[in-house]
């Protein structure tokens, strides 16, 4: 029964991690601007997630390494210096969206700008980490982040054509503009496959001291989590496709658009439910997207690391996302739009994939680290040709994005 518990807590909490601003913007989007036609790069994408996380969580099982720790240890301090580089850039710009994130929600339900929000959110998370523990970041505050649910039962107040959405789980060619399209379908597979869960799962598993019996309850979590997270933000597409279009919205040009996707449903309310899981999510998402830098970057150099220590007994660990927090403060403050930093920042991290799945794959695929416990064929398969796609995507559409509007 207690092994039960823990994977029931782990993948309701699971959605904390998986749902944040990059899903539910990217969604909005695609949604607004494609209708249903974008649900396969979420499926595409979560399937990827669910390989990716359960590895790293078989890879701590079975190595009692960390991911950057592995990297490190088999690959030298060119690589790892490379992959962390890559990595903590990217954490950069999530966080920021983030923090964004956060801001918006609370300008949404007190009318104050969010540029004056940004610097008590940042506050806020900042106090967490550094008087809270890894159990009550990863489950109390997660825990929350399933008021999120009310995108999935708003579908069931609404006229949702079902049998129409069934059919848009495959790729279609007949699409007006191929490479907004692609752009779209880069920042979701962006947004779905975010490195930073696999460096935090993978770190949680050793702070929790996970031995060879969860093999199971990591399977377990890893895939109905993941596929749990996957269903709400397929659900915020589904509602996008519906509500937008019909009122003449194909490009959804900021989150004031966004905030009210679940009035329809649940009329003044949904612009409250909206705020709510907009502002919990991203607080959730921000912190373990500190967390996540302060890992691996501590872990990589070899510090003390620990969310469980005090912060005099790992300074260094402290100090990153300490750090990481000012940094990705600043342009919240500066009153950049929190949509196109999140938009952009899910491209991105779509580009830099390849800089930390290449070698995790390697990892995963040497049995002096898992001996027995390496990947298959299909895990295999499956990660290269997803990552692959987002990869090649980002390349071709980036560009564009950026120099031809």
């Amino acid at each position: 029964m207690k092994r039960v518990l823990q994977i029931a807590l782990g993948v309701v909490t699971s959605v904390g991690g998986f749902l944040e601003t990059g899903n539910i913007a990217t969604a909005s989007q695609a949604g607004a601007a494609y209708g249903f036609s974008l649900l396969w790069a979420f499926l595409v994408g979560t399937i990827c997630t669910i390989f990716l996380v359960e590895m790293s969580g078989r890879f701590a099982i079975a190595s009692h390494y960390t991911i950057m720790d592995g990297i490190r240890h088999r690959f030298g301090s060119n690589i790892f210096l490379l992959t962390l580089t890559v990595a903590a850039l990217v954490n950069l710009m999530v966080l920021t969206a983030e923090i964004g994130g956060v801001s918006l929600a609370l300008q949404f339900l007190t009318g104050l700008s969010f540029q004056w929000w940004a610097l008590p959110a940042t506050f806020a998370v900042w106090i967490l980490l550094w008087r809270g523990t890894f159990g009550l970041i990863e489950n109390g505050v997660s825990l929350l982040g399933l008021l999120a649910v009310c995108f999935i039962v708003a579908l069931f107040f609404m006229d949702t054509p079902w049998s129409q959405i069934a059919t848009h789980f495959v790729p279609r060619s007949s699409i007006n503009d191929p490479l907004h399209y692609g752009f779209i379908a880069t920042s979701i597979l962006g947004a779905v496959i975010s490195p930073y869960l696999f460096f935090f799962y993978s770190s949680g598993a050793i702070e929790e001291e996970w031995d060879k019996s969860y093999f199971g309850p990591n399977r377990a979590i890893a895939t109905i989590g993941m596929s749990f997270g996957a269903i709400i933000s397929a659900a915020i597409l589904i509602l996008a496709a519906m509500i937008y279009p019909p009122k003449g919205i194909e490009n959804v040009e900021g989150y004031e658009q966004i905030a009210m996707i679940l009035t329809p449903a649940f009329g003044k309310w949904g612009f409250y439910l909206f705020a709510g899981s907009l502002g919990i999510t991203c607080f959730g998402a921000a912190l373990e997207v500190s967390l996540a830098q302060a890992y691996i970057v501590a872990q990589g150099f070899g510090w003390n690391w620990s969310e469980n220590a005090k912060p005099q007994h790992n300074p260094a660990f402290s100090l990153v996302y300490t750090g990481s927090l000012l940094i990705a403060l600043i342009p919240i403050l500066a009153g950049i739009d929190p949509l196109q930093i999140t938009i952009f920042s899910m491209a991105i991290t779509a580009l830099s994939l390849p800089f930390g799945a290449v070698p995790f794959l390697v990892l995963m695929n040497d049995p002096i680290y898992v001996g027995e416990h390496g990947n298959g064929w299909v895990a295999n398969a499956a990660v290269v040709f997803i990552i692959a796609l987002a990869f090649i995507l980002s390349i071709v559409t980036l560009p564009l994005q950026i120099f031809g509007g």
